[in-house]
């Protein structure tokens, strides 16, 4: 009578480790031909999980998405082996994995920029205009976006006075937490949210870090669909005043859809996940939806390939179907071969700068200056005890790795308690740094630019701070180490446009070459992507952190998720100006009078 027990405690154990196995699955098919009907194309998944699975009932509890739009396959909850199997299958083009991807996450100035390349050969504001009045401020183009989703309230997103839907719109919107059918009308015409995926691998979705809807929680998406076709807000600022002017999208009149597939992931204060089969599943609603233009400012990699990539394969859906597809670069430049969605028949797009800063120089002592830019405009009294992170440490706490780097609980609150402290570059975010000097005591930070180059990304730091150039941390350090009682202050920031060295590269913006096929050159593009400013949800703070309970209506965000819609906009004018032309076309566009608008310095590769 043992032996029973023992063999049931077995198949417990095998049983355990076959769902320890299981991870979610893309099956890829290729696409629909139109024969069957949307629930024949189900059926027709439901019977390859059959195939691999012990019962019925166990297939039907394993898928998560039936892709059955434009797009054919779906996702599921598979183990190696099941997956194995499936590619066995001649009908099967790819069987991957779902990867979580992510964010990176018209502004006051950066359209005004790109018109000032024509400004300088004589252009009035009128002239500037000629394309946005042609293309009749983008009122019958539909640009979706995937993204993390929008705050409809904003000012941004206001409908006042637009015409009608299109009639071509075939899209929903969907109703979840603090969202409903009124937040859709002829500006935002359309929202979706996409979350099984999500939760395959990150459990139920928490609500106190995420709204269960199309609402937007971190700001990312508010920020790029604003950016693509905000209205024009007059006095429209960040903190304060910073950035203060007319907001405005490269299409202000633009019908904007939003898919939201990024989420925050439990336990981050910073960043979120956009599912792989989550995103499919978007792409292929948007196709089907009458989108004519997609941004999709997520990181994808470079390395995979196109059948196992869902923004390649996606992308590769739309365009066929002539719509244009624009995506981010990614943030992880200056080294090389860091591009991201490089299929060639994506607009892959690098970040510039644009010819405002926000400069709020450091004083050392009474008679040397430092460079610096910051926002917002904190006050310091003149002058204050001036500290070196790595001088003001508890013991134990830092290695010669980390040391300077101002890391969680590393500083002295008795050395540095009422002093500016300054923090070497690291990987850590800069406004964490600033956390743990306000931690212990500290009046102000220093905080040194994470990558080389002529480019800052400016921090709303939530003590007074700044931010300044690499090769100028030796100056401040050298002023600490050989002056005796070493004392600075930080000149409150102001905003100063008309930077001569514009536009150039943004330090962090990805390089080529692209590691799956180095003889394609990627990025194709730039576009302002540096201190960009646009709206943000009112559910955020400025640094998406649990500590900062600011809120702000706009917010100045740096990266290739800026630059990407900046892009979308243009494609979305020539898509209104010239609905007949295909995604190619808009892709190799020299239109007269868009691309002296917009500046097209080719990423290096």
């Amino acid at each position: 009578m043992k032996n029973p027990p023992i063999i049931f405690f077995a198949f417990i154990l095998h049983l355990s480790a076959s769902c320890a196995q299981r991870q979610v699955y893309i099956v890829y098919f290729g696409e629909h031909n139109g024969e069957k009907t949307l629930r024949e194309i189900e059926d027709t998944h439901y019977s390859y999980l059959v195939s691999v699975k012990d019962s019925k009932e166990e297939a039907k509890a394993s898928l998560i998405y039936s892709y059955k739009n434009i797009i054919n396959g779906f996702s599921a909850l598979l183990t190696p082996d099941e997956a194995a199997k499936l590619l066995e299958m001649d009908e099967v083009v790819s069987v991957f994995h779902s990867h979580p991807r992510k964010y990176s996450v018209q502004t006051t100035r950066s359209w005004d920029f790109v018109n000032l390349l024509d400004g300088i050969g004589g252009m009035n504001h009128s002239n500037q205009e000629e394309l946005l009045i042609k293309a009749s401020y983008g009122k019958e183009a539909i640009v979706g976006l995937l993204d993390t989703g929008i705050w409809p309230q904003s000012q941004s997103f206001s409908d006042e006075g637009m015409e009608p839907i299109p009639k071509s719109w075939k899209g929903i919107c969907q109703h979840g937490v603090a969202f409903n059918s009124s937040h859709c009308y002829r500006k935002l015409i359309g929202a979706r949210y996409y979350l099984k995926g999500y939760e395959a691998i990150y459990g139920p979705l928490n609500n106190l870090e995420n709204y269960r809807s199309p609402r937007d929680k971190s700001g990312h998406g508010t920020h790029t669909a604003s950016t693509v076709g905000g209205r024009r807000v007059a006095n429209a600022s960040a903190l304060g005043g910073f950035a203060n002017g007319t907001a405005s999208g490269g299409a202000p009149l633009v019908r904007i859809a939003m898919y939201k597939v990024c989420w925050q992931v439990p336990g981050q204060d910073q960043g979120g996940a956009c599912l792989d089969d989550d995103m499919l599943a978007a792409f292929d609603d948007a196709i089907a939806d009458g989108v004519q233009v997609l941004s999709v400012s997520i990181v994808s990699f470079n390395s995979t390939p196109y059948t196992e990539d869902v923004i390649a394969i996606g992308s590769w859906h739309a365009v066929k179907r002539n719509i244009a597809v624009a995506c981010s670069a990614g943030n992880s430049g200056p080294l090389s071969s860091t591009v991201t969605n490089v299929a060639p028949w994506i607009i892959t797009v690098a970040a510039s700068s644009i010819d405002r800063v926000f400069t709020s120089p450091v004083l050392l002592g009474n008679d040397m200056k430092v460079e610096g830019q910051t926002m917002p405009p904190y006050k310091l009294k003149k002058l204050n005890p001036l500290v070196y992170a790595g001088d003001a440490e508890i013991p134990g706490t830092t290695t010669n790795a980390t040391t300077g780097r101002c890391r969680n609980g590393t500083l002295s609150s008795k050395v540095v308690e009422g002093k500016i402290v300054l923090c070497l570059r690291g990987k850590r975010n800069d406004i964490l740094k600033g956390l743990e000097v306000r931690r212990a005591g500290g009046a102000a930070i220093i905080a040194v630019n994470p990558i080389n180059g002529s480019g800052i990304l400016v921090n709303t730091h939530l003590l007074p701070g700044t931010t300044i150039f690499s090769n100028d941390s030796a100056t401040v350090l050298n002023n600490i180490n050989n002056t005796k009682s070493p004392m600075a202050t930080i000149i409150p920031a102001k905003t100063a446009l008309g930077s001569k060295s514009a536009p150039f590269m943004a330090p962090f913006s990805s390089w080529g070459p692209i590691g799956i096929e180095p003889n394609i050159l990627k990025p194709d593009i730039s576009a302002p992507g540096l201190n960009i400013l646009a709206a943000w949800s009112e559910a955020s703070s400025p640094t998406s952190l649990s500590a900062d309970h600011r809120v702000t209506k706009y917010n100045i965000v740096s990266g290739t998720s800026m630059s990407c819609p900046h892009v979308a906009a243009a494609a979305a004018l020539l898509k209104a100006i010239h609905p007949d032309w295909s995604s190619a076309a808009i892709r190799s566009t020299k239109h007269q009078g868009l691309t002296s608008r917009i500046p097209t310095m080719l990423a290096p590769n």
